[in-house]
């Protein structure tokens, strides 16, 4: 997907921003209008959303905190928070910032306190209690982009299908009356990635408090259950329906080395019905 164009309208929104001597979200909305910004999203392609907003959003974070410039640095900030506003996708694509970029954004916020510019820290405050983030411990940079969402995909597609031959190939209700979920669901896997996020979300808010009032989103970090625990606690739910379906129903967990009888059983009963045909091929040939 070539995304070079859309790159140069971001690079070109900023430049008009910076050259204007601009400061403020008002005067990047003035300059957004004007430009009829908005139209970016008419060419956007009909696959690989995520990819396309991700991409949108490292490349104006790029702006953000890579520019020595505090203009520049502005105009990244409100064009990411204009991209993100007018998106036309429900739900809307969250931004995917890391630590990094999290004590870059940090900085920003401080001098423009100093500059006394008092729409950034209003509006970075707005940002997080409006959840538009989501932390993350490595850099989104454009080069990884692909290769982060891709994994994500193919993680996905690999459950739809684990999913699928389950519903549609294994249909026996013994399957699922003695089914894990505890293996079924790689729940490791999902304890740690749900750590990790849980971990840069609490790191972030801790980091934007030094600038900014979270009074009003620490809730997000404190109280808000981890995934995993949901899980581990649906699967102790799923466990306790299935030892209270053995009682009522009087029956047994499917033992693994059932299968394997029943096929031995049945190619013993078709030996048997092979030797009883012989016989009465036998039989009919001696009339």
């Amino acid at each position: 997907m070539d995304l070079c164009l859309f790159k140069q309208d971001i690079d070109d929104l900023i430049h008009e921003f910076v050259e204007s001597e601009s400061s403020t979200l008002n005067d990047m909305k003035r300059i957004w209008l004007s430009m009829k910004f908005s139209y970016i999203y008419e060419a956007s392609p009909s696959t690989n959303l995520a990819f396309f907003m991700q991409s949108l959003y490292a490349h104006t974070i790029s702006h953000m905190v890579n520019v020595d410039s505090l203009t520049c640095r502005l105009g990244g900030l409100y064009c990411l928070y204009c991209l993100y506003e007018t998106q036309l996708f429900k739900p809307p694509f969250k931004i995917y910032l890391s630590l990094r970029e999290m004590e870059k954004l940090k900085t920003l916020v401080a001098e423009a306190k100093e500059m006394g510019i008092k729409v950034v820290p209003a509006l970075v405050k707005r940002m997080m209690e409006t959840n538009m983030f989501l932390f993350g411990f490595v850099d989104l940079n454009e080069g990884s982009v692909s290769e982060r969402i891709n994994s994500l995909t193919k993680l996905q597609d690999a459950r739809i299908q684990v999913a699928y031959e389950k519903l549609f190939t294994d249909t026996a209700i013994e399957q699922y009356i003695s089914m894990d979920l505890g293996r079924e669901v790689d729940l490791n896997m999902l304890k740690k990635m749900s750590t990790e996020y849980e971990v840069a979300k609490r790191k972030a808010i801790e980091e934007a408090g030094k600038v900014v009032d979270v009074q009003n989103i620490k809730h997000i970090s404190e109280n808000e259950e981890p995934l995993s625990e949901i899980v581990e606690k649906i699967g102790a739910s799923w466990n306790n329906q299935r030892e209270a379906f053995y009682q009522r129903t009087g029956l047994t967990p499917q033992n693994p080395a059932e299968p394997q009888q029943l096929q031995l059983q049945l190619k013993e009963d078709d030996a048997e019905n092979n030797d009883a045909d012989e016989f009465y091929q036998l039989l009919y040939q001696h009339d």
